[in-house]
């Protein structure tokens, strides 16, 4: 599907609100409300827009401690910890990346208690590096044209 610069501005009102409605869209762009709709049913048909959610603040939630923990898997382990990742509700975020670790996680944890057993779990599939997050520099940054 080709993203002209009207699509690119419906996805860029829809990431900063997603249930922004579309007359309001339209009115931002200069476009009408069924144009805008259609314009978003294609790229929901083309994958480019997979799904609307709810960004919530962990920290009112509850969950006061964020980090990012990178895992050098042991041998044989990397397969294992892939197929149990998913089962650990403090990792909002984990990729498989290059370079001396296999895993990059970010983990949201009430305290360092929290962490401390998170870690303990993790330990079991490798060697662990923990890094507190201080605070968000860039939040929820808009994928954007041209990039």
């Amino acid at each position: 599907m080709y993203m002209d610069k009207l699509n690119w501005a419906i996805l860029e009102e829809l990431q900063k609100n997603a249930r922004v409605s579309f007359s309001e869209i339209g009115r931002k762009i200069g476009l009408t409300s069924p144009a805008v709709a259609e314009r978003v049913r294609k790229m929901e048909d083309a994958g480019i827009i997979n799904s609307y959610k709810v960004n919530l603040s962990h920290q009112k939630a509850g969950y006061q401690l964020k980090a990012i923990i990178t895992l050098r898997a042991f041998t044989g382990r990397l397969k294992a910890f892939l197929e149990t990742v998913k089962e650990f509700k403090e990792v909002v975020n984990c990729y498989r990346i290059t370079g001396n670790e296999n895993i990059i996680m970010e983990v949201v944890l009430r305290d360092q208690v929290h962490l401390e057993k998170l870690i303990d779990r993790l330990i079991t599939y490798g060697e662990t590096r923990t890094h507190i997050i201080l605070s968000n520099v860039i939040e929820d940054a808009p994928i954007r044209p041209g990039l």
